[in-house]
């Protein structure tokens, strides 16, 4: 019998001079290259993912604060998967072994039945395909309710752009966002939506600048968009390199974080890559009593879908 990676099934797509590696463990992207060089941070096929690193975020991306949400007035309560902070972390799909459906050279869709549980009791068809087209990954997310309730849905990516081999000090960042969910210091609450003027110096990047020693760890939004409708979020090398995300309107948000990690050890990665996280709904957006503000929850009623989109390419 064929032993299974650690972190799944692999599937390996190439084209347009372009590779990535998709685990089927959290419909993971494990790699992606251009032109010989890495985009995202990867890992091996034979390790268990390193955190949340490139896995796809669903039925929520980012945090329930505490576990605790209310929806059409009913409070629930999910399992705590961030014990540190105490709260639910990035959904349920993340460390679930998605089925491939079908596959090519240059693309694969994966599928997985979200089914009811304590926390969460709604069943959903969650289905992603990774597809390279012109050098470019797409990302496609689809939910469809196999519900008879309503239900609440977020999803999104968790890539950790690499804009080339110096170090994440020495990159800029274009960010064309005009706002900034403020939060805590310790365990990442919301505390309001503010202009990123209010600390420009962490937060505004509206014009490409060097990101230095800035630590971020926060939800961005009010973006400007190009005549498509399409948000992009750059990030480039002192030499030269750069990768880019872009997305439509489906993601109002984008989550940005700088890899900080706890003893800062490079080897585990720490700033080792960008986090550029679209996501349909903002960090809490699942209680309707947290956040004040439009936080973008999609609410799912029985047979409807959602679809959301994302491409990482080489800038």
């Amino acid at each position: 019998m064929a032993r299974i990676p650690r972190s799944g099934t692999r599937i390996d797509l190439e084209a347009d001079g372009t590779t990535a590696s998709i685990a089927s463990i959290g419909a993971s992207l494990r790699s992606l290259r251009a032109d010989g060089r890495d985009l995202v941070v990867p890992f091996d096929a034979d390790v268990v993912r390193p955190s949340f690193r490139g896995t796809t975020l669903a039925p929520w991306p980012n945090r329930v604060i505490g576990g605790r949400y209310r929806f059409r007035g009913v409070e629930r309560q999910l399992a705590l998967t961030e014990p540190s902070r105490g709260h639910a972390l990035h959904g349920l799909a993340a460390w679930r072994d998605w089925r491939v459906v079908g596959a090519d050279a240059s693309s694969v869709e994966l599928a997985l039945e979200i089914e009811p549980s304590d926390g969460y009791p709604w069943r959903l068809d969650v289905r992603t395909t990774y597809a390279i087209v012109g050098g470019a990954l797409t990302q496609h997310v689809r939910v469809e309710s196999l519900d008879d309730e309503a239900a609440p849905w977020g999803t999104g990516p968790h890539p950790y752009l690499v804009a080339g081999p110096s170090p994440l000090e020495t990159w800029t960042l274009e960010l064309p966002a005009s706002a900034v969910q403020t939060v805590t210091d310790e365990r990442l609450v919301p505390v309001a939506l503010e202009d990123v003027a209010i600390d420009a110096e962490r937060f505004d990047f509206r014009r490409a600048r060097t990101l230095g020693d800035v630590r971020i760890d926060h939800a961005f939004t009010r973006l400007t968009r190009d005549e498509e409708g399409l948000a992009t979020v750059v990030v480039r090398d002192p030499g030269g390199s750069g990768v880019a995300v872009r997305w439509d309107d489906a993601c109002p948000w984008v989550q940005i974080h700088t890899a900080d990690l706890p003893g800062e050890d490079r080897a585990l990665g720490h700033r080792a890559g960008l986090a550029v996280e679209p996501m349909t709904c903002a960090p809490g957006a699942l209680d309707e009593d947290l956040l004040g503000y439009e936080a973008g929850v999609v609410t799912l009623e029985p047979g409807a879908a959602h679809e959301a989109s994302w491409t990482i390419v080489a800038a």
